[in-house]
């Protein structure tokens, strides 16, 4: 590891590459920096990133992409292995089958978009992240997390790695929002939609987190029962984790 370690890696092709490391966890231990990295996609990587990102050792990539979106833009680092959990996309097509029906969009609409997304991660698409923790206990590190964006499937994705490693809910909630000083929005995503909810789907919000921590009280009781329930997290498995991303 690095002498100074970095929070956000200026890449060209992955404008939201951001390295989990040095939050304060279970126990007061750190989490252990270049091990847990979240990103936006990988396909548009320069020779230069590539050549960062080779240094960093990357072993696995935890795609939440969609088929199609996978399609668009394949991984750019070939030794990368892959590991699909495929949640398709939403947003747009909600917003564009309200524009059909004659309604026009406004900013409140694409917030609402948004939220009942993150309530579909919990209440539609919770295996996908208990995978996800079942190979974070096997697979080799460094290791990256990352959908198109990397904010808002890889946002929840991280939120609940972090509330595993024991890292307050406020540090949570920064690291969530982080993307919004870092993530360059493509703006030919959702072309044919109103420029102020294109802004609303290209950014981060407390509330999207919220909401989908209202639907795990809803269906779970609580976050801790959801970690067990949800994602197969025993205190054997959540102990396990910690020993392998937390500093001794």
């Amino acid at each position: 590891m690095s002498a100074s370690p970095i929070r956000h890696y200026d890449l060209v092709g992955a404008s939201n590459f951001r390295d989990l490391g040095g939050y304060p966890g279970h126990d007061g231990r750190l989490v252990r920096w270049q091990q847990i990295f979240r990103s936006n996609h990988l396909g548009h990587l320069t020779d230069a990133d590539i050549a960062v990102l080779r240094g960093l050792g990357l072993k696995n990539a935890f795609d939440f992409r969609g088929s199609q979106e996978r399609n668009a833009a394949i991984c750019a680092i070939e030794e990368i292995a892959v590991h699909s959990l495929p949640i398709e996309p939403t947003v747009v097509a909600a917003l564009r089958a309200r524009l059909a029906g004659g309604r026009p969009l406004s900013p409140a609409d694409g917030l609402e978009a948004m939220r009942d997304s993150y309530r579909n991660y919990v209440q539609h698409n919770t295996p996908r992240f208990r995978s996800l923790f079942a190979q974070l206990l096997e697979a080799p590190a460094p290791l990256v997390i990352h959908c198109t964006a990397g904010k808002d499937r890889t946002g929840f994705a991280c939120a609940l790695v972090l509330h595993a490693l024991g890292v307050a809910e406020h540090l949570i909630a920064e690291d969530y929002l982080l993307t919004n000083r870092y993530y360059r929005r493509d703006p030919s995503a959702g072309s044919d939609l109103p420029d102020d909810v294109k802004q609303v789907l290209g950014s981060v919000d407390a509330s999207f987190l919220a909401a989908a921590f209202d639907a795990i009280r809803a269906d779970y009781g609580d976050l801790e029962r959801y970690l067990v329930d949800g994602l197969g997290l025993g205190a054997g498995e959540r102990a396990r984790l910690q020993a392998r991303y937390l500093e001794a």
